[in-house]
C-alpha cells in the first residue's frame, strides 16, 4: 500500500513512522527541507503535497484542523483525491472551551466526504495524541489499545488494516455519521491534556464480550 500524507508535524511523523517498516510512505509539508528531514529519520520519502496525493493509494490529513480545506486545495483539489481512501486525524476542537466547533451539525469529516465526492473517506487516530501513536507496544493496564474509526465502505478495509499496523485493535463505530462521536469524545481528553494529564492518556475500550456493530 502507497501512503501519502499532508502534513509532516508530530502526528504524521509518528503514524508513518509505525507505516514505512511495511508499506511506502511519502510526507509533505509547506517546508519542503522540514519535511525531507522527517521523513529521512524514518524511512519515508518526501514532495509537495500534490505529489503526495499523487503517491498514496490512502491519503492521510495531517495539517492542523484548521488548514484541512487548503491542504486539500494545496494537493490539487477534489479531482487530485479521486478515487484515493482519505484519512480525517484531525479534531474540530477550540483549546479555549474544549468544545467541538462544528456548529452545522456534521463532522468534520462528513464536510471533507462532502468536498471530495469521489473518494472514499474515514477517520481514524483522532482519540490520542502523539505520544500514543509513538508508543512500541501499544498496551495500557495490560490491555492492547483498541482505536474506534469511522468509515465509508470503501475505506474501511485499508484504515483497518493501517491501524493495526501501529499497533493497536481497530473498531469501527459506523459509518462517517459517527465521526461527529468520536470529534466529541476526542475534545474530552484534549482538555485533560492541556489540564497537565500525562501525555498517553487514552479511552481505551474495554471489550469483555466481542460482537461486531456494524
Amino acid at each position: 500500500m502507497k501512503i501519502g500524507i499532508i502534513g509532516s508535524g508530530g502526528m504524521a511523523k509518528a503514524l508513518a513512522g509505525k507505516w514505512a517498516g511495511k508499506h511506502e510512505v511519502m510526507l509533505s509539508g509547506r517546508d519542503l527541507n522540514k519535511a525531507s528531514t522527517v521523513a529521512a529519520d524514518i524511512g519515508a520519502s518526501a514532495g509537495s503535497a500534490e505529489e503526495a496525493a499523487a503517491f498514496g493509494d490512502v491519503v492521510v490529513l495531517a495539517t492542523r484542523w484548521e488548514d484541512t480545506f487548503s491542504g486539500i486545495d494545496s494537493a490539487g483539489g477534489p479531482p487530485a483525491f479521486a478515487g484515493k481512501i482519505v484519512i480525517d486525524i484531525n479534531n474540530p476542537v477550540s483549546i479555549e472551551t474544549f468544545l467541538t466547533t462544528r456548529e452545522d451539525g456534521r463532522s468534520l469529516t462528513e464536510a471533507i466526504a462532502a468536498h471530495l465526492p469521489e473518494a472514499h473517506v474515514g477517520k481514524a487516530f483522532n482519540m490520542a495524541q502523539v505520544a500514543v501513536w509513538e508508543d512500541e507496544d501499544m498496551t495500557y493496564d495490560g490491555r492492547q489499545m483498541v482505536t474506534l474509526y469511522t468509515s465509508d465502505a470503501g475505506a474501511d478495509d485499508a484504515i483497518a488494516q493501517l491501524i493495526r499496523v501501529v499497533g493497536a485493535d481497530p473498531l469501527r463505530l459506523g459509518g462517517n455519521e459517527h465521526a461527529y462521536q468520536l470529534e466529541a469524545a476526542a475534545a474530552i481528553v484534549i482538555k485533560f491534556l492541556f489540564a497537565g494529564r500525562d501525555p498517553q492518556t487514552i479511552f481505551n475500550f474495554i471489550q469483555p464480550e466481542v460482537r461486531a456493530v456494524r
